[in-house]
């Protein structure tokens, strides 16, 4: 596995100087955000000068690219936001080979009008899956038009909230353009050791043949985010699963300060390196 931060964790708006700062905190990649190139992060315009300078900083950092987030509401309640987010989500795929990478983040959407991760009583309704598949078929146009993968992460808050309904978009859209970012701790909120493991294993059994990126963040013990290495998910499991899969692609740090960046690529690194050979099932 390669281990990376999200981009954005360290500011900035010069994609050079951003980049080196992921190299000196010790990752060898980022899933990049346009915002660190001091743009919106989902743009209306990316000049080719702007996508330029990416693939030049990546050049001269050895940094890979291992995504471009490309998250907005997918199911926002005013139809007229939706379409905003396909435009642009058009503008990102089309300059994603200039960026250096074929990999754009996505988020499936809440029905709460003002924040995109923010859970909705709503999302569970028929109604909200079928406008999830319908923005996800556009989306799909949008990826083969432009030849990049979309990565959904099952998440609590939003329409695909499991692993389960991630596999059942993956049926009913049957295109391999949908891929899945893996992250353990936004599949359960407050769960004995146990059963979180059991939640864990579940889902990498599930979607293994569709992870191509996966995640590192934590959770408290009250349910409540934190820093990879300072809550209560079972990194041993977690890794030994991921590998066990076969899953060779991006760790990538988030939900951590820039002063953390260092500390939690040691953590990461540190439990990689103590994967057994054969490890897991």
């Amino acid at each position: 596995m390669k281990l990376g931060i999200f981009a954005k964790t360290f500011g900035g708006t010069e994609p050079g100087s951003v980049l080196k700062t992921v190299a000196d905190a010790g990752f060898a990649c980022a899933q990049y955000n346009m915002a660190c190139s001091g743009l919106p992060s989902m743009p209306d315009v990316i000049s080719e000068a702007e996508a330029r300078e990416v693939a030049d900083a990546v050049k001269n950092t050895g940094i890979e690219i291992a995504a471009v987030s490309g998250t907005y509401n997918m199911i926002h309640p005013d139809q007229a936001v939706r379409q905003a987010g396909h435009r642009r989500l058009s503008t990102l795929a089309e300059r994603c080979g200039a960026l250096s990478t074929g990999l754009i983040t996505l988020c499936t959407g809440t029905r709460d009008p003002l924040d995109q991760w923010k859970a909705h009583p709503d999302n569970n309704t028929p109604e909200a899956w079928r406008d999830m598949l319908e923005a996800m078929e556009t989306a799909v146009e949008i990826a083969e038009r432009y030849d990049v993968d979309l990565g959904i992460e099952p998440e609590l808050a939003n329409v695909v909230n499991s692993a389960e309904k991630a596999q059942r978009l993956i049926n009913e859209l049957q295109s391999p353009r949908i891929k899945i970012v893996f992250d353990p701790a936004n599949l359960f909120e407050i769960a004995p050791l146990g059963a979180q493991r059991s939640i864990v294993s579940s889902a990498i059994d599930l979607l293994a043949d569709r992870i191509v990126m996966a995640h590192a963040k934590d959770r408290n013990p009250d349910g409540s985010f934190t820093t990879a290495g300072k809550g209560v998910l079972d990194y041993a499991h977690y890794l030994d699963e991921l590998k066990a899969s076969g899953f060779t692609g991006s760790l990538i740090a988030h939900g951590l300060s820039a002063v953390e960046a260092k500390g939690v690529a040691a953590f990461l690194t540190e439990k990689l390196a103590q994967i057994p050979a054969g490890a897991g099932r």
